[in-house]
């Protein structure tokens, strides 16, 4: 079976590394699909879930805040600020931070407060959406 090897990082740590015939992620101009020996590419990604299908047949799901892809014939590599397994996502806490950044952005004084809010509620409610598919996968 032809595979690809994908590696997703954060600041942090290495979030995964492995073969896997598929991967979906959320690019800036619309969801990307990247098979083995796809032609190379680098682009910024979009909050949102990386879906991992992987040689076994399972999937792996990893939440990232934007980012970083590049594309290799063999190789996809995701770079992320921050990345979450999904098992590891917790809804009720993304709608409790989502929460306390809007009610940030009613208080924000300056357009940058204001846009720096509007992205992190952004993020919250790409985090929640991806907490949401990840449990409804299991």
């Amino acid at each position: 079976m032809n595979t690809i090897h994908v590696d997703v990082v954060s600041a942090e740590e290495s979030i995964f590394s492995g073969e896997a015939v598929f991967v979906a992620l959320p690019g800036e101009a619309g969801e990307l699909g990247i098979k083995p020996r796809h032609t190379p590419l680098i682009t910024r990604i979009k909050p949102g879930s990386v879906r991992i299908q992987k040689a076994d047949g399972s999937e792996e799901f990893v939440f990232v805040a934007g980012g970083l892809l590049e594309v290799q014939p063999n190789c996809v590599t995701v770079l992320s600020d921050t990345a979450i397994r999904g098992r590891d996502l917790d809804e009720e806490k993304s709608n409790a931070a989502k929460a306390a950044a809007e009610e940030a952005l009613k208080n924000a004084k300056s357009e940058i407060d204001i846009a720096r809010i509007q992205s992190e509620i952004a993020v919250m409610a790409a985090e929640i959406s991806a907490a949401r598919k990840f449990l409804k996968k299991k």
